[in-house]
């Protein structure tokens, strides 16, 4: 049971501490010159971090750490699920959108899904590196961080994979498909 301060019960984060460490090492060209021992420590100091990875984890996203940050000192993690992950799809934008649709309102939004797991949505840039370490949502697509000026107008970014190329397009804020849902990241 995960308590009010956002933190794993220890056998919880045990066992999550082990599928990472397993992703880690059967993927290591997303993270070459890292070292998991270094990355385990991280995690283990920052409790609430390892809980949001839980999140990501539990609805579909296989989290990896897919870089560092010298200036910071941070890890970097994505989902590196093939396609967006099962549960966080059939989102739309953020909660403006939900909240203006007059029927079949979505259950959720990807905005305050993230914000309530502790992560952020991919950026165009995150996105576009992310498929610079495999190919992902080839089936599927992923909303993205979308800028002020094309919100306030409606609209809201996606992203997909197809015919080897990333495309990002445009769709109202308030769409929302079985296919599309919503890739994080998170700095620990």
């Amino acid at each position: 049971m995960v308590s009010s301060k956002k933190q794993l019960a220890p056998a919880q984060g045990a066992a999550l501490l082990n599928t990472l460490k397993s992703r880690f090492q059967k993927n290591p060209d997303r993270h070459k010159g890292l070292v998991w021992s270094k990355v385990q420590a991280k995690l283990e100091a920052n409790p609430e971090k390892l809980w949001s990875l839980n999140e990501m984890e539990r609805t579909g996203g296989e989290p990896d750490v897919v870089g560092y940050d010298d200036k910071t000192g941070e890890y970097l993690f994505f989902d590196c699920s093939a396609e967006s992950p099962k549960g966080r799809r059939s989102v739309c934008y953020d909660w403006d959108a939900q909240e203006s649709r007059k029927e079949h309102k979505p259950a959720n939004n990807a905005i305050d899904m993230a914000a309530a797991m502790g992560v952020q949505l991919l950026t165009e840039e995150q996105y576009r590196a992310l498929q610079q370490l495999g190919n992902f949502d080839m089936k599927t697509s992923s909303w993205i961080i979308t800028p002020a000026a094309i919100r306030e107008l409606g609209g809201a970014l996606f992203a997909d994979f197809r015919y080897g190329n990333v495309f990002v397009y445009h769709n109202g804020a308030q769409s929302y498909y079985a296919a599309r849902g919503f890739r994080a990241s998170l700095r620990v």
